[in-house]
């Protein structure tokens, strides 16, 4: 298997790092543009020199729920590279830890705000700049956490399901010339995840047959496949990249 996405473009939402950045890498890779976006300039500039300047990456700062930010960020793209291919929904938060019933309803209607409906403003966005005409394909990154009970982050595992779920419906709605996927990781290493896995990291992995937990080269290999050709009768699907964790119920 060749991955080519020569010519092509995409945009990677919350990627000065971790997940979101290793996606871009593994894009530019294989020879797209990328446009990435997280809240703050400084790291975005950083992250664009590691992807190998302007002439493989532009940034767009801003708070991914923003629409003001999400309509600058593709109008910036299409000013650019005069075209938008392929669309990653990578930005999520998790403020809250504890039980459900004790959320602040504030916090809980922001996580829902930038896990599900922030994805559904950008394909939307993506849908009416490029894709409507010309077609394309997109990847929301979702979580296990989507797929069973999650103590102490349920608002965040209901927001993951929700995502999982818009994959379905938007794949139903935008076909056949727009694929829409999913990806539900496990534990990665990355700083949004260091909480789980800090000083612990081997009793954290202990339940993974793998006996390790991810990191964000595993899943941007598996993002990158779902937006290519290879990938060209999949749609509407969440693949879960857990190590096999879930085989045996552990976290």
């Amino acid at each position: 298997m060749t991955l080519s996405f020569k010519g092509q473009v995409a945009v990677v939402t919350g990627a000065s790092r971790g997940i979101g950045l290793a996606i871009a890498h593994e894009l530019v890779a294989h020879g797209a543009r990328v446009c990435i976006t997280a809240r703050n300039p400084e790291p975005l500039a950083e992250a664009v020199k590691e992807l190998g300047g302007p002439e493989h990456a532009i940034a767009v700062a801003g708070k991914t729920d923003d629409p003001a930010h999400q309509q600058a960020a593709v109008e910036q793209v299409l000013a650019t590279f005069g075209r938008l291919d392929l669309l990653v929904n990578n930005t999520g938060i998790n403020p809250v830890f504890g039980p459900m019933l004790d959320t602040d309803p504030l916090a809980a209607a922001k996580i829902l705000a930038v896990n599900v409906l922030a994805p559904l403003a950008w394909t939307k966005l993506a849908h009416q700049a490029w894709m409507g005409e010309h077609g394309g394909a997109v990847v929301n990154v979702s979580s296990i956490a989507g797929l069973r009970t999650s103590p102490g982050i349920g608002v965040y595992g209901v927001s993951k399901a929700a995502l999982s779920r818009l994959t379905m419906e938007l794949a139903g709605e935008l076909g056949p010339n727009i694929r829409v996927n999913a990806v539900a990781p496990a534990v990665v290493k990355t700083r949004f995840a260091e909480a789980l896995y800090n000083g612990r990291e081997e009793e954290a992995a202990a339940p993974y047959p793998l006996k390790r937990l991810g990191v964000p080269r595993d899943v941007a290999g598996a993002v990158a496949f779902l937006l290519s050709e290879e990938a060209g009768w999949i749609t509407g699907q969440t693949l879960v990249l857990d190590g096999g964790v879930t085989l045996g119920g552990g976290l």
